[in-house]
């Protein structure tokens, strides 16, 4: 019979791979429109993406538009557009986020040309036939309502509310009545008003020489043109720690944790260090909150923190789903790891598993033509281009446990947090009520 054999030591991580960037190139056109385009040959495809500054349109209409964009130009239905699009192996796809408008789209690299031509005319000649607006606008209605009983958008939503106040991030999701309220004339309007190339990028990535779909772009786009105009946001409101607020869903079996905490942008000389310093909170499965509340005491399945970039501010949210009759040992074990980690430095090995990870998913985020499209895009909303990434990459790298300390104690002190709970008040206030004041509020009916 041989002897128990404990569990074998992992292997040493090997050495980090230097960052290599693809060949690219960029160019403003006439009307305002910035092409970037990257050489990414692993697969005969093109991935785009074209985001556009939308601003806070009225939510509604904002969102049926993105809904309904791709539903009918002046000379094709939507169902031609479809067809040419499926001739070259691709598709496209419109969404709308707090700051932008986005198309995406993949295809062919032989049918470049072609997707061009087709979103040039979705852009300049969308028409929202009164039919399609309206199967658009029902099924839309029916995903906000949806939502609107699921507690993690509950919960975004009322963290939104408090968190932003009166500025436009406070609310990103319309109200049905307000959809249903829309009608085809207020969204050819609004298109006419925020659809235009000025300070739009539009990025093409894949098996394309980078000068040749430059080109490419310039024919099919370079004569789009509009007379709207750019809506700026205001700057967010820095964060306001007060009472926690617990919002009332009587009947839960569930309470939503929410931990909100302030962040810098991408370009902030502490955005590598707080990366680091989020990641051995929450920002992984190896993390500390992760080990502590799931592995260690079982209270939730998947708690994660994160880093949110908006063009106005950016923002650290933490967010775990826990039992009813855990939500103040969760919560308290949630502010024992963030004053831990902003008290006391974490040890040196803690930190590299840290930094191997956030640079091997830098790696991993760039190795597809659709990831690195992604990358691209959303470092040109922020004003940055691929050249920044590996000079992020060596700031990962030389972070010290010093500089990973500060950022902790700057950013992830528990006394600087908005916290929110959603839950059965009746169940959970005074458990809570002994951790910390409590505000209470109601589900908006």
């Amino acid at each position: 019979m041989s002897a128990a054999v404990g569990p074998r030591p992992l292997p040493p991580l090997g050495p980090t791979r230097r960052l290599k960037l693809p060949s690219q190139a960029e160019r403003t056109l006439g009307n305002g429109l910035t092409v970037i385009a990257v050489r990414r040959p692993a697969v005969p495809l093109v991935e785009l993406r074209l985001w556009m500054p939308f601003g806070r349109a009225h939510l509604a209409r904002g969102h049926l538009l993105a809904q309904t964009m791709l539903s009918g130009t002046e000379t094709m239905t939507s169902v031609q557009i479809a067809a040419e699009l499926q001739r070259i192996g691709g598709g496209l796809s419109a969404g709308l986020d707090p700051d932008r408008l986005m198309l995406s789209g993949t295809g062919l690299a032989t049918g470049l040309d072609r997707m061009l031509e087709i979103l040039a005319e979705v852009l300049t000649g969308a028409s929202y036939p009164a039919e399609w607006v309206g199967v658009e606008r029902d099924r839309l209605v029916d995903g906000i309502q949806v939502a609107q009983s699921q507690p993690a958008h509950l919960a975004r939503t009322a963290l939104l509310k408090r968190i932003f106040g009166k500025h436009p991030y406070a609310v990103q999701t319309p109200e049905p009545e307000q959809v249903r309220a829309v009608r085809p004339a207020a969204l050819r309007t609004l298109h006419a008003q925020r659809v235009h190339p000025a300070g739009a990028v539009l990025v093409l990535v894949g098996d394309v020489r980078p000068e040749r779909a430059l080109d490419a772009a310039e024919k099919a786009l370079g004569g789009w043109n509009g007379d709207g105009h750019a809506v700026d946001l205001p700057p967010v409101p820095p964060l306001e720690p007060g009472p926690l607020l617990l919002v009332d869903r009587p009947g839960s079996v569930q309470s939503s944790l929410r931990v909100a905490l302030p962040a810098v942008p991408r370009t902030h000389p502490d955005h590598a260090p707080l990366q680091l310093a989020n990641l051995i909170f929450g920002g992984y499965f190896s993390s500390r909150w992760v080990e502590n509340i799931r592995e260690d005491k079982g209270y939730t399945y998947g708690p994660h923190s994160v880093v949110e970039h908006s063009v106005a501010g950016s923002l650290l949210v933490a967010a775990a789903e826990v039992a009813t009759e855990v939500t103040a040992p969760a919560l308290l074990e949630t502010s024992y790891e963030l004053g831990r980690l902003a008290t006391v430095p974490p040890a040196p090995e803690e930190l590299e598993q840290a930094r191997q990870y956030a640079l091997g998913t830098l790696q991993l985020g760039i190795s597809t033509q659709a990831g690195l499209a992604s990358f691209v895009s959303a470092y040109a909303g922020s004003g940055l281009r691929l050249d920044f990434l590996p000079e992020h990459a060596a700031r990962l790298a030389k972070a010290t446990v010093d500089d990973v300390a500060e950022a902790a104690a700057r950013y992830l002190a528990p006394a600087r947090a908005v916290t929110l709970v959603l839950g059965d008040a009746e169940r959970i206030a005074p458990s809570l009520a002994t951790l910390t004041p409590v505000e209470t509020a109601v589900v908006p009916a």
